[in-house]
């Protein structure tokens, strides 16, 4: 019996190292599964809208064909995260979404306002889509300069509002000039690029 207790530990302590391990696994956020007829609203600024391609080639649309979902595409050029917040409300109650894919903020950096006004208009966006039954996938935009990331207040958001974050793909985007139509927009391929990032997360986060 006394040989077989340190086997038993030892057992015991892998137990708890694999336990330990499959709850990590359950840490990242989950979405619900979208229904075939289910909608996808996108919102947000110029990114959303598709400036510098057809509107055949912006990321929602080029998303509803990668899911099979219908995917609404509100994004308003230009638009800061104060007049977003303002225009979500009759945007959910218009389309109805179960998802919601925000990306907002870019044109705050640009215009140099407040991150701290901009990560609490956010927040609030991702709280009222969350009130009105819509689940919440966030993109996170980047700021100026020269690393093209976005800040820390979006992961920071999704982690404390357990959303799943894309907090990558644009900068990476807009670092490549392959794939921009300008400065500060993507081409085709860019939002392709997008699209594709996007519909890999939803299927990991149990959405397809």
């Amino acid at each position: 019996m006394r040989a077989l207790a340190p086997l038993s530990a030892f057992r015991l302590a892998l137990f708890w190292v694999a336990a330990l391990a499959l709850g990590g696994c359950g840490d990242a956020p989950k979405l619900a599964r979208l229904a075939p007829d289910a909608v996808v609203l996108a919102f947000g600024d110029s990114l959303t809208y598709g400036t510098g391609v057809a509107e055949a080639d912006s990321y929602p649309a080029q998303l509803e064909s990668l899911i099979g979902r219908k995917v609404v595409r509100a994004g308003l050029p230009g638009e800061v995260s104060a007049q977003a917040l303002a225009r979500l409300p009759a945007a959910l109650e218009e389309h109805q979404p179960k998802l919601l894919l925000l990306c907002i903020g870019g044109n705050d950096f640009l215009r140099n306002l407040s991150q701290a006004e901009a990560a609490a208009n956010v927040r609030r966006m991702i709280s009222l889509a969350k009130s009105k039954g819509s689940d919440v996938l966030l993109i996170g935009a980047p700021e100026k300069g020269l690393l093209v990331t976005p800040p820390k207040f979006y992961a920071e958001l999704a982690s404390d509002l357990r959303v799943p974050y894309e907090g990558k793909v644009i900068g990476e985007v807009l670092r490549s000039p392959e794939l921009k139509s300008d400065p500060i927009h993507p081409n085709a391929r860019g939002y392709r690029m997008i699209a594709e990032r996007v519909a890999e997360l939803l299927k990991k986060s149990g959405a397809l």
